[in-house]
């Protein structure tokens, strides 16, 4: 048996999948730390005794990462190398009784609202003086910022509603208090991020508000980057476009998830919208900023998505030419509405079908680079990277965007700072650049 020693309990936090389960658990070790505890995130100390898994349960692979770590730390526990381990998350909201049943090992699952029981288990406070503040798992220059948690959309594929609840937002006045702090510690960019950022208001003040918000943040001094994510396309308010014109530190940037480009599969995902619809949003978005960067992400293989359909999505793809583009294959998910159709396309299908879209939109993103050869960009540094000072446009998010590649042997950059950069050649997704 292992003696009990009186050695002080050291957390370490593990996150899994998207930016949303990284801030939830950046505000699970504040809250850890001011209450005393000692705890970290992702170390690799060998040191920790007590293990927090925050886990992905969004599509098959993310959720099989998320259980292969849990078992992984079970395995730990029985080792004697941990004393505990806990897991939150949206897996743990969305198949807590299964869990329970198949891994008993782990001392307790937590859901995605459940952070002041899991703080009672270390005799801990939720600490209403922390909102707002954050310890960030990263470098301070950026900062994700969720404005709401939960989604009231429908649709078909999707089982984060079953996760993260419905939708509610968080007031502005928070909002701006966080800015500011983040501010005050060196963040220069906030990344907006929601399940439906379009939505964000309309439960507090019954009209969606996200161009007021986006104002209030503006004007937040130190900020000189606000960036925002998942816009949900239906009844998108075209203010925020105006908005973003008018304000210099909005980066000319939307990610706007729209899912398909065949209007019958967007009625079988029951997105509210056709292809026509979104396309006329897009032309709308670009007429009023033409230097715009719109990210988006497509799905292939929903059920209903013959050859024809498909077809009709590459004809979509290569029309809008998107300035960033990602594609996920279709994930048939338990208690979604899409449960109930026939998952009839084949994986490799699937594999294929997006793989075709990725190589068109490579020589859309070769050609647009292109385009910026020889031209002058403000770029934050990210980080430094076999040889090479690595930043970003305010065309570009973190990890999932093109990237500046800057040669470290000729020139050097600090990590955080803003820097005048010309592009001196491009390949698909990279830039290379010089100091100006």
């Amino acid at each position: 048996m292992k003696a009990r020693t009186l050695k002080k309990d050291k957390v370490n936090i593990i996150t899994m999948g998207c930016s949303k389960n990284l801030v939830d658990s950046e505000v699970l070790l504040t809250q850890l730390k001011g209450n005393g505890i000692d705890a970290s995130h992702e170390s690799n100390q060998q040191d920790n005794n007590i293990i927090i898994i925050n886990t992905c349960g969004f599509i098959d692979n993310a959720k099989q990462e998320s259980i292969d770590t849990i078992l992984q730390y079970v395995d730990a526990k029985e080792q004697g190398l941990v004393d505990k381990v806990y897991v939150t998350g949206c897996l743990s909201q969305r198949y807590k009784d299964d869990l329970e049943k198949e891994i008993p090992q782990v001392d307790a699952y937590f859901g995605t609202r459940d952070l002041p029981a899991l703080l009672k288990k270390f005799k801990a406070d939720y600490k209403h003086e922390l909102v707002g503040e954050r310890l960030l798992t990263h470098n301070a220059h950026y900062a994700y910022m969720k404005i709401s948690e939960g989604c009231d959309r429908p649709c078909s594929f999707c089982a984060i509603p079953l996760m993260r609840g419905g939708h509610i937002s968080r007031p502005i006045e928070e909002l701006v208090k966080e800015a500011q702090h983040k501010a005050a510690n060196g963040t220069k960019e906030l990344l907006l991020i929601a399940q439906d950022s379009t939505y964000y208001g309309l439960d507090l003040y019954k009209k969606r508000n996200l161009a007021d918000l986006l104002r209030n943040l503006s004007d937040v001094e130190g900020i000189e980057w606000i960036r925002l994510h998942y816009a949900y396309p239906t009844g998108f308010p075209m203010n925020v476009i105006e908005v973003m014109k008018e304000r210099s530190n909005i980066c000319n940037y939307l990610d706007i998830p729209l899912q398909h480009g065949s209007s019958s599969v967007l009625k079988t995902m029951r997105r509210g919208t056709t292809r026509e619809k979104q396309e006329e949003l897009i032309h709308s978005i670009r007429d009023l900023i033409p230097e715009i960067a719109i990210r988006t992400t497509l799905i292939a293989g929903h059920p209903g998505e013959g050859e024809a359909e498909f077809q009709e999505m590459v004809d979509f793809v290569e029309r809008m030419k998107f300035e960033r583009l990602g594609i996920f294959t279709y994930s048939h998910e338990e208690n979604t509405h899409a449960h109930s159709m026939e998952d009839i396309i084949p994986a490799e299908v699937k594999q294929e079908r997006a793989n075709y879209l990725m190589e068109i939109q490579e020589q859309i993103s070769y050609d647009l680079n292109q385009q910026k050869v020889g031209k002058e960009f403000k770029v934050l540094i990210d980080k430094k990277e076999n040889g090479f000072f690595v930043g970003r446009t305010e065309f570009d998010s973190v990890e999932v965007d093109n990237e500046v590649l800057i040669d470290a042997s000729k020139f050097y950059c600090r990590v955080g700072d803003f820097v005048q950069v010309k592009i001196h050649e491009a390949t698909e997704f990279d830039l290379y650049g010089e100091v100006v």
